[in-house]
Order: structure tokens, then C-alpha cells, then sequence
């Protein structure tokens, strides 16, 4: 596409050129990592509802052979999500500053969530074993124990599940802060582009008040060259008229 002629001398064009590619291969360069992070959150989260629908194959299954092998299942798309967040990390870290920062919010969020899936897997793995121990630990007791032991035991059991409850609860709201954390982040950003396109305003005013000055001064240089032109102008007038009259007056006179 020819480029207008206000834009100057062919080294100038050149430059134009070269820096507009320059911003547009820039441009491109992050649009491809932020897909390439897209594809990787969006592998992440297949991942996750895989884990998730393992665990709860595990807290289904009553086969030892069989819980083990799911245990080992989840453990190796826990080590691949793992994995794609270690992909994901390199991706972030060749990006700039501002985009780099709206998606490491997103990334600590994916680690927390892989956290989480680990924890899932580690409760599910040992919630078999934990409730056969528990089951033998009543029965064993069950001889010895009158009404209001059982009745204390039962106000434990029931502590324990308001404590998993309340971690329950707690994970939940871990999860809103680092969701906030996010848009806080995002919001930032945006004002960031924001300030940077107003300085760049401040400086485009900048030039142009600068432009007027000069423009200004060239026209003062250019009325004092035109009154000195005017005054140059008048006295040789003058003289032209002084030398005809000094001609008529010889000639009458002499």
C-alpha cells in the first residue's frame, strides 16, 4: 500500500515502515502466547474434571487391586497437569510486563487448583482405610462403651465433619480471593494503558504547542522583514522624488 506523501523524504518512510512492522510483529508475538495459553488452561481443566471423576471413582470402589490402580491413574494426570503449568510458566515469562501480570494471576489460581486435586486424591486414598479403622475401633469398643460414651463419640464424629465443612469452606473462599486477585489485576492493567495513552497525549501537545511557537516566531521575522522592506522602499521613494525635483529645478534654474 503506497504510503501518503505527508509522511516525508524516503528515510523517513523507511522508518515509518520498519517500525510498523516492528508493532505489528510485536502484536502478533503476543496474540500467539496468549493462545498458546489459552490451549494450556483449557488442557488443564479436561484434567481436572478427569481427576475429579477419578476421585470419585475411588471413594466408590471397594477392591483394594482395583482403588490402587485408580490412585496411580490420578497420580499420573495429576503429574501431567503439573506439567502443562510448568509449559505454562515458559509461556508467561517471554511475554511483557503487562500481560505477563494479568496472566500470573491466572496461573497462581491453576496451582492452587492443582493443589487442591493432590490434596483430593491424598483424602480419597486414605478415606478407605481411615473409615475400616474407625468401623473396627467402634466395634472393638462397643463391649466396653456405655450410652454416653457412644454419645461422645458421636458428638466427635460430628465435629470432625463440621471441621471438614468449615475446610471446605475455607478452600471456597481461597478461591474467591485469588478470583478477585485477578480482576484486580485486570483492572490495573487497564488503567496502566490508560496512563500511558495519556502521556503520550501530554507529549503530542507538546510538540504541537512547540510547532506553534516556531510557527509564531517565523511570522514576527517575516512582518519585521516586510516593515523593513516597507521602510527601504519609502526612502528610495523619497529619493527617486528628491532626484526629480532637484532635475526640474536645474533645468528651470541653470
Amino acid at each position: 500500500m503506497p504510503l501518503p506523501r505527508s509522511l516525508g523524504s524516503p528515510p523517513k518512510r523507511l522508518f515509518l515502515c520498519s517500525l510498523a512492522t516492528f508493532f505489528f510483529s510485536f502484536a502478533h508475538v503476543i496474540m500467539a502466547s496468549s493462545e498458546s495459553f489459552d490451549a494450556f488452561e483449557q488442557d488443564f481443566h479436561t484434567i481436572q474434571a478427569s481427576v475429579n471423576k477419578t476421585i470419585d471413582a475411588i471413594t466408590s470402589s471397594s477392591s483394594p487391586d482395583k482403588r490402587k490402580s485408580i490412585v496411580q491413574t490420578a497420580e499420573r494426570e495429576i503429574a501431567e497437569a503439573n506439567e502443562i503449568i510448568t509449559q505454562m510458566e515458559s509461556e508467561v515469562a517471554n511475554l511483557p510486563t503487562t500481560s505477563r501480570v494479568r496472566l500470573q494471576a491466572r496461573l497462581r489460581l491453576l496451582k492452587s487448583e492443582a493443589e487442591k486435586m493432590k490434596r483430593d486424591l491424598r483424602r480419597a486414598s486414605l478415606a478407605p482405610q481411615v473409615n475400616q479403622d474407625r468401623r473396627d475401633l467402634l466395634l472393638d469398643m462397643d463391649a466396653d462403651l456405655d450410652t454416653a460414651t457412644v454419645d461422645q463419640r458421636q458428638r466427635l464424629l460430628n465435629g470432625t465433619e463440621r471441621l471438614g465443612e468449615s475446610s471446605r469452606r475455607l478452600e471456597g473462599s481461597h478461591r474467591l480471593a485469588l478470583e478477585t486477585e485477578s480482576l484486580g489485576v485486570n483492572i490495573l492493567g487497564t488503567l496502566k494503558g490508560q496512563r500511558e495513552t495519556l502521556l503520550r497525549s501530554r507529549d503530542t501537545l507538546g510538540e504541537a504547542d512547540a510547532h506553534i511557537d516556531r510557527s509564531s516566531r517565523t511570522l514576527k521575522v517575516m512582518a519585521r522583514r516586510m516593515a523593513t522592506n516597507k521602510f527601504i522602499l519609502g526612502l528610495i521613494i523619497l529619493l527617486l522624488v528628491a532626484m526629480i525635483v532637484l532635475v526640474v529645478w536645474s533645468k528651470l534654474f541653470w
